[in-house]
């Protein structure tokens, strides 16, 4: 296996904490030192269809941002697919997974100055077919960079776990950095955290505010999550849906909460607000249809020609703002702006150099 090239493994102390926002920041910061950069995400959760192989949707982001000049399969080698971790229980084949991994770490750093590597989840993730985040990180020899959410007691205390983990596994986490903190509170949890993990012998790296945008799902990510059918507006299905409102009210009251980030989940019998909608299509990112009811041929007509984005759900309005809520919302290739503003974030909040001294490349 390749030993030369310089690396660093990018963990996190829980899911959705903020590994691949950092990933894509930090590829973009050390474009400015490195020429070619590689990248891999040895076992993935979340998997896509690409060019006849199953691969993590972190990792098509990746190639799809900066052009990463890596196989796909070789920056996704484990995919884990419904009955994988069953098969594994039953047969273990743990050399072959490593043989695995390994060979596409390699593949992933050919003619490549630096290479990141993303985990999955906490560094536990993975224990039960053998390969955590720390063993993982053991097999290709990397040091980590430990990613946690904001706060203070937390934050430490999950950090100390996994700490544990990755002591066990012989593997150095270089230092912290905190994700997702209150912007009007970066100051004073900055002085309080980095005095708590410096006494769990952890450096605080960086510190990236929250960002609610970065959060907002766009209308295709809402219509799959519903498995809703457009009506209208498809070409605008890229907009971006920050707050729900439930059309449950007089149509006065609910244009007065329209905004351009603004989702209206309404039933379409409900032809007033839908029409006060249509006047204010400029204050909506879009519309769902409720309960399986379109509305009448006049209403549907004024749609079409409005250009906001429509789909029809059959679940009710309730379910539909509930299921919202509770999207995992993952960034695409194709938001820029998001993709824009975390390089933006990544670039001034984490101490780069002091990153590269940690690991023997400054």
């Amino acid at each position: 296996m390749n030993t030369v090239t310089p690396r660093l493994f990018i963990a996190a102390t829980e899911q959705n904490t903020g590994k691949t926002t950092t990933a894509i920041g930090l590829y973009h910061a050390l474009r400015s030192r490195y020429e070619r950069i590689g990248f891999i995400k040895p076992v993935g959760q979340r998997f896509v269809e690409v060019e006849g192989h199953r691969v993590d949707e972190d990792s098509l982001l990746i190639r799809d941002t900066y052009g990463t000049q890596v196989p796909i399969e070789a920056m996704s080698p484990i995919a884990v697919e419904p009955n994988f971790t069953r098969r594994y229980i039953h047969g273990a084949n743990h050399e072959a997974l490593v043989r695995r991994i390994r060979h596409a770490f390699d593949r992933a750093c050919w003619e490549k100055d630096f290479t990141l590597i993303e985990g999955t989840g906490h560094a536990g993730v993975g224990s039960v077919f053998d390969l955590s985040n720390a063993k993982v990180a053991g097999v290709l020899d990397a040091k980590v960079l430990l990613i946690t959410p904001g706060g203070v007691g937390r934050p430490i205390d999950e950090a100390a776990l996994n700490m544990a983990l990755f002591d066990k596994a012989g593997v150095e986490v270089i230092g912290v950095v905190m994700n997702k903190v209150l912007p009007q509170k970066m100051e004073e949890i900055a002085e309080v955290a980095r005095k708590g993990f410096h006494r769990l012998g952890l450096e605080l790296l960086g510190m990236v505010p929250h960002v609610e945008m970065l959060e907002f799902p766009t209308l295709e990510q809402i219509r799959e999550a519903l498995h809703a059918e457009v009506l209208y507006g498809e070409p605008r299905l890229s907009r971006h849906a920050g707050r729900v409102v439930i059309g449950a009210m007089s149509a006065a009251h609910a244009s007065a909460q329209f905004s351009p980030e603004t989702l209206l989940v309404i039933p379409g019998d409900r032809e007033n607000i839908l029409a006060e909608a249509l006047r204010s299509a400029d204050r909506l990112a879009g519309v769902v249809l409720s309960d399986g009811l379109r509305p009448s041929g006049e209403v549907a007509a004024l749609m079409e020609g409005a250009g906001l984005p429509v789909i029809l759900s059959s679940r009710d309005c309730y379910r539909i703002a509930s299921c919202v809520h509770s999207m995992t919302v993952k960034i695409l290739p194709a938001d820029h702006s998001k993709i824009s503003r975390i390089q933006e974030m990544i670039g001034c909040g984490l101490n780069v150099e002091r990153i590269l001294e940690k690991i023997g490349e400054v």
